[in-house]
Formats: C-alpha cells, structure tokens, sequence
C-alpha cells in the first residue's frame, strides 16, 4: 500500500511539472501551432534594429502568419503523403543536413589551407590546355578615344598629339583631360567591340566596320562633338582570346583544381584517422 500511494505520489508530481513546463512555455510564447511555440526572442531576431513600432509590429505579424502557416501545412503533408513519401523526404532532409555540415566545413579548411599563388608558368599551361574554350564569340579591340566640343580651343593640337601618342603627349592629354567630354586614353586593355559601341554614340553597327581595322585612325562627329579613336589592335570572334584578357578565368580554373584536390586529400585523410583510431570500420 505504501508503495502504491509513493507511485502515485511521484505520477501526480511529474503531471503537475508537465503542465507547469508547458503553463511556463505557454506563457514566455507569442504564438502556438499544436504541441509548437513561438517565443518573443524569436521575433526580435528578425526586427532590424531602429524600426518604428507599426513596422514592427507588420514585420512580426507577417513572421509569424509565415510561421505558422508552415508548421500547419507540414501537419497536413504528413497527414497526406504515404509514410514511403515521408520517408523518401526525410533521407532527403538527412541528405541535404550532411552536406550543408561538411560544406562548410571543407571550405573552411580549403579556405585556410589553400595556395593562391599563381605562377606565370602555371596560368600559361592552363591557357594552352583548354585554349578551344577561349574562342571568342565577340570581336575584341585595343583602342583610345576621345570626345570633344567641335569648336575646341587648340583642336588641331589635340588630333595631332593624340595620333602621335608619345610619352609627352600623354601627359598633355591628361592634363586637359577635364576639356574632353569623355575619353579612354588605355589603349592597353582588350575591350569588347560591343562595349565600344554602347559608350560612344557615333559608333554604330553601320560602321563598325571602322573598328575592326588595326591602326585605323577614326574621326567621327554628331550635332556636336567631335569623336577622335585611334585601333591599336583587333581580334575577330574565332580567334583565340589573348591570355590577359581570360587570365581571371583561367586563375578560376586553376584555384578549382586545387579546391578538388585540397578536398579530397582531407576526405582520405579524415578517413584513414578514423581506420586508425577505430572509429571507422567495414564489415566483410
């Protein structure tokens, strides 16, 4: 007998803890959806700091509608699909867990142990390996121009010493360069035929043609301005892009090679730890 009412004892003190726990829960929570709550801290987290009390209250009224929608709609899933659904979903949910967890683990490592030196030598090997993939689909130009009011103070200068494009000549350029109203004195750099005739307005596929001439000097003008461009260089689509111009993909190429093998070197080095410590082991 005594035992019974010990027995009962402990029963009724684990009901009214259960019911204390879930008055506690009830009472710190903004929102229920069945056995589920929401708590306050829950909603701050989404609240920017500084936002007004009415764009508060439409911001947390909105997260939870959202909340508990969700929650609501997977009850009714779970209600509906076949338990061989359910169960195809939740390898997939285990599925997706795994690989978000080793993700960001690997690229961690990689990103701490990796080497991004990349030599000349390495850049050029690559270039020459995957070269068929660097054919342009885009004509490509070495060029400088400038704009300017037609009536110019000192224009005949200007054409002059812009053909001529000696080191003085740049200088000088650049120095009255706030006359111009827009140049690119770079004449270095491939650009793309097609960025050329988005920047300068007299340029059209009318002609273009005057573009994809090498050393072709250039006068164009409109209602008013005068356009002067000098072609150092052209590269048609089909020819091989130069190594500068693809150099950024080509340190992409080489970076994910690396990324691969750092990977896999740690994926078999995890893996021969846990042989070795016994924490991994397969069964014959």
């Amino acid at each position: 007998m005594k035992y019974n009412i010990t027995y009962c004892f402990l029963v009724f003190a684990i009901l009214v803890g259960c019911n204390r726990f879930k008055s506690d829960e009830a009472e710190n929570a903004v929102a229920r959806v069945n056995d589920t709550y929401l708590y306050r801290a829950d909603i701050e987290k989404i609240i920017p700091e500084g936002a007004s009390k009415a764009d508060s209250t439409l911001l947390a009224n909105s997260y939870i509608n959202k909340w508990a929608s969700g929650l609501l709609l997977i009850d009714k899933a779970k209600l509906n699909l076949s338990a061989e659904q359910q169960s195809d979903f939740n390898l997939l949910v285990k599925q997706y867990e795994t690989d978000l967890y080793t993700k960001a683990y690997l690229e961690a490592l990689v990103k701490r142990s990796i080497d991004t030196t990349i030599t000349t030598e390495e850049a050029e090997l690559i270039y020459q390996t995957n070269k068929e993939s660097f054919k342009l689909n885009d004509e490509l130009l070495m060029l400088r121009y400038l704009s300017l009011p037609q009536n110019a103070v000192n224009l005949d200068n200007i054409k002059s010493r812009f053909k001529t494009f000696e080191s003085e000549d740049k200088v000088y350029l650049d120095s009255i360069a706030v006359q111009f109203k827009s140049y690119s004195l770079k004449d270095s750099v491939w650009v793309k035929a097609s960025q050329v005739i988005d920047k300068i307005p007299v340029v059209n596929l009318s002609n273009k043609n005057q573009l994809l001439k090498k050393s072709n000097f250039i006068q164009l003008k409109d209602s008013l301005n005068l356009y002067l461009i000098q072609i150092n260089d052209v590269l048609l689509r089909n020819d091989y892009a130069p190594l500068d111009y693809v150099k950024p993909t080509v340190k992409q190429i080489i970076s994910n090679k690396r990324k691969l093998e750092l990977i896999k070197e740690i994926e078999n080095g995890i893996t021969k730890d846990a042989i070795k410590n016994k924490q991994f082991e397969v069964y014959k």
